[in-house]
């Protein structure tokens, strides 16, 4: 399938998927008919052409597609779909664009963090459940399962496809960020298996980012949330070397970073500083501009990075906050500073098994000469990735200071 009709059929699964919904209901019944559509579609258009009307005719598919299922009718009717698939009529679309609805109903608070990502990327990205599971480096069946199940919670909760009450709007909208960022995190850097970036995932991402910011252009958190993506993904380039390896931000040739993506990042957050209340995404975009600008790591400026770090952990603490911040700390006041701010993590269990940790403690101890001590804690980090990429930088790191 060309990348041209790959594109639009992304762009248009969300739309085909809540005119579904909307007009029959039954959004797990709607969602496996949208995925035989676009299974058709992608089959046909790429020898046949586009469709004048795509959208209806893809809404005109999964329509008969759910008339079929709901009639149980006998294989006959199963054998005929490759044929009236191939005779469709275009079907009108509704204007209205429920892109956000879907998204609320796919981050129900009912689901897990996990299911929530799965089924918003399947969903509404328009990826198939091959797709998902190879992003996430589990077996396809596994993650049908985990999809299937999540549809299932939605229907035995009540859900209904519509905007959430006022009163719970906002709460909503935060766990849609959330799970975009979520996505956007495991394709930047992916937790487990052999690559470092899962380029589908932030793509993705990046992608429904800005169709949230299209449907809510004065939301602050989302131009936040959308630049933070722009301007991490502008690295893109330099953080891996030809053989895999990661290259760490003050190593990075900062020539290859995407000019393009900095700027529109920059303007993104600029604007959403000076006319929005603020956020945790603008101001971890604030941090991201501030190191896109910067010339190099030592050109940096680490004092207004300290500043814009305690900010965050006031609005929004949690312990990669604290991690972060004690980086730029240290920076600022020297490592001891900054490891001192890492021992208010000791006993957090949310952190406790996490490589992070023990990589930021090992740079610090680095950074402060005690070579033996560094060397013990890269191997711990070591130990505790599941990242290819990662693990071979710690362990790379650890074998300089023996």
């Amino acid at each position: 399938m060309s990348g041209e009709v790959e594109g639009l059929l992304r762009e248009l699964a969300p739309q085909v998927l809540a005119a579904l919904t909307r007009r029959h209901g039954q959004f797990d019944a709607c969602e496996d008919a949208v995925q035989e559509a676009l299974l058709a579609a992608s089959q046909q258009w790429p020898a046949e052409g586009v469709p004048d009307n795509p959208r209806g005719w893809l809404l005109t598919v999964g329509s008969r597609r759910l008339a079929d299922v709901w009639r149980s009718e006998s294989a006959r009717r199963r054998r005929e779909e490759a044929v009236f698939a191939t005779e469709v009529e275009d079907a009108e679309v509704p204007a209205k664009d429920d892109t956000l609805t879907l998204l609320f109903l796919c981050c129900h608070p009912e689901l897990t963090a996990a299911s929530q990502v799965a089924l918003t990327v399947r969903a509404v990205g328009g990826l198939t459940t091959a797709q998902v599971a190879r992003a996430f480096l589990v077996p396809e069946a596994t993650m049908a399962q985990r999809i299937s199940r999540a549809k299932q919670k939605i229907k035995k909760a009540g859900a209904q496809f519509s905007m959430p009450p006022e009163g719970e709007r906002d709460e909503r909208l935060r766990a849609v960020l959330h799970v975009l960022y979520l996505i956007f995190n495991e394709g930047y850097t992916a937790t487990a298996g052999d690559q470092l970036l899962q380029g589908e995932l932030t793509g993705e991402a990046i992608r429904l980012t800005r169709a949230v910011r299209t449907l809510l252009p004065d939301d602050g958190e989302v131009a936040g949330l959308l630049s933070l993506m722009l301007l991490t993904e502008s690295r893109r380039a330099a953080r891996s070397r030809p053989d895999g390896s990661l290259v760490p931000l003050a190593e990075q040739d900062r020539s290859s970073w995407d000019a393009a993506a900095i700027a529109e990042g920059v303007k993104l957050v600029s604007e959403a500083l000076s006319t929005s209340r603020l956020g945790p995404f603008q101001l971890q975009a604030a941090i991201a501009a501030v190191h896109a600008e910067a010339p190099s790591s030592e050109e940096t400026d680490w004092a207004e990075i300290v500043g814009l770090y305690g900010l965050l952990a006031r609005m929004a603490p949690n312990p990669m906050v604290t991690l972060n911040h004690a980086v730029a700390v240290a920076m600022v006041r020297g490592p001891r500073a900054g490891l001192a701010m890492l021992a208010e993590l000791e006993g957090d269990e949310r952190v406790s098994e996490h490589h992070r940790v023990a990589a930021v403690r090992a740079h610090l101890l680095e950074m402060d000469g005690d070579a033996v001590g560094a060397r013990e804690s890269y191997l711990a980090a070591a130990r505790l990735t599941l990242s290819m990429p990662e693990q071979r930088y710690l362990l790379a790191r650890a074998d300089r200071l023996s």
